[in-house]
């Protein structure tokens, strides 16, 4: 453990980035499951809104560094063919 006044601030906001971090990318790995099962279900209204908030929540997770650009690119375009799939 640190004994430096400052670093021992270090530690605690780097738990908390961590845990923010670890959150966002939690409810984007479930807003992409949420596209994935409408899909399954051959829903085409409920794929569309969820594609819509995946897409939102990748944009966020590239503007806050969480995400690469082309990892987000690469997840909508995945994303939106599966939706256009649906008669």
């Amino acid at each position: 453990m640190p004994q430096i006044k400052s670093q021992m601030k270090r530690v605690r906001t780097n738990n908390k980035k961590t845990e923010a971090v670890k959150s966002s990318k939690s409810e984007l790995r479930t807003a992409i499951k949420a596209v994935l099962e409408a899909v399954e279900k051959n829903d085409k209204a409920t794929a569309v809104v969820a594609l819509n908030n995946a897409n939102k929540l990748l944009d966020e997770a590239v503007s806050s560094h969480i995400r690469h650009k082309n990892y987000a690119a690469r997840q909508k375009s995945r994303l939106s063919k599966l939706v256009n799939t649906i008669a």
